[in-house]
């Protein structure tokens, strides 16, 4: 019956429903966002400035890894980093910004939980069922790709590109604004691309996307994960590149399974 007066309900309704799901979120957000502004020495010192210092786990891990292999590119140039702020409200502005991106990340599966709630009325019990579960694992492919950003792609990217000099005589002096937006936009990237098992399983389900379809242009998707690995990981080092073009090649067959799964099933559904 509830389904039944939610389908009933009209357009200005449907606009309230969503707002109030919006108000949700944001509230779940900005308090993550006030822990996080709290607690700025966790989130600064040891999250933020992370990837760019030589005690770094990725940093000792693949130093330790080239040693092993006799690869010396692997081990960065580990000279402490040194940010400036040049802008008066510079440090307390970058301040709120990691904020409300941290509470925006933590808070994130509670906001996929009330999108799922707003979308849920919509589907047929059958579409219901085989949702299940959707706001798990759009969380976790969420919180693995913001991981795997953070972990292998941050600090490769920030050690080469704040040691890359054109000519001894020009030094790095990299703006606090510059190196955060760096980190942070590299996380929530990879955090989306992550998501792409979970795309094509919905574009599979509305008939977008085939199994077939994704097979036949394997060869091209190789091409443009070598690509984005290349543009990501701005190190010449072809290890470097291979560490995020691996995880994204696997990515795109994760999301063949998913489709051949979803097609499979919506075939077997229309023929019974």
């Amino acid at each position: 019956m509830a389904d039944k007066q939610k389908v009933e309900m009209t357009f200005l309704e449907h606009l309230e429903e969503l707002r109030w799901h919006i108000i949700r979120s944001a509230v779940v957000i900005v308090i993550f966002a006030v822990l996080a502004f709290i607690y700025k020495q966790i989130v600064f010192d040891m999250i933020i400035l992370g990837p760019g210092q030589g005690d770094f786990i990725t940093i000792k891990l693949l130093c330790r890894l080239g040693h092993a292999m006799n690869i010396p590119r692997l081990c960065f140039n580990t000279q402490p980093i040194l940010l400036q702020s040049i802008e008066m409200a510079g440090q307390f502005t970058t301040h709120i910004k990691i904020s409300i991106i941290a509470g925006l990340i933590v808070a994130s599966p509670y906001v996929f939980y009330e999108f799922w709630k707003f979308v849920r009325p919509a589907l047929y019990t059958k579409e219901r069922k085989a949702a299940r579960g959707a706001v798990l694992a759009v969380s976790l492919l969420f919180f693995t790709g913001v991981m795997f950003g953070y972990l292998v792609i941050c600090p490769l990217t920030v050690n080469f590109l704040m040691n890359y000099r054109v000519s001894d005589m020009a030094q790095n002096n990299i703006k606090l604004m510059s190196y955060v937006s760096t980190v942070t936009g590299i996380g929530m990237a990879t955090g989306v691309v992550f998501e792409l098992p979970a795309v094509m399983y919905f574009l599979t389900r509305i008939g977008l996307v085939t199994p077939d379809f994704l097979k036949k242009y394997r060869k091209h998707a190789i091409v443009v994960v070598l690509i984005l690995a290349a543009i990501i990981t701005p190190s010449p080092d072809v290890f470097s590149q291979l560490l995020v073009a691996v995880p994204l090649f696997f990515l795109y067959e994760i999301s063949i399974l998913v489709s051949k799964r979803v097609y499979l099933k919506e075939n077997e559904r229309l023929s019974g």
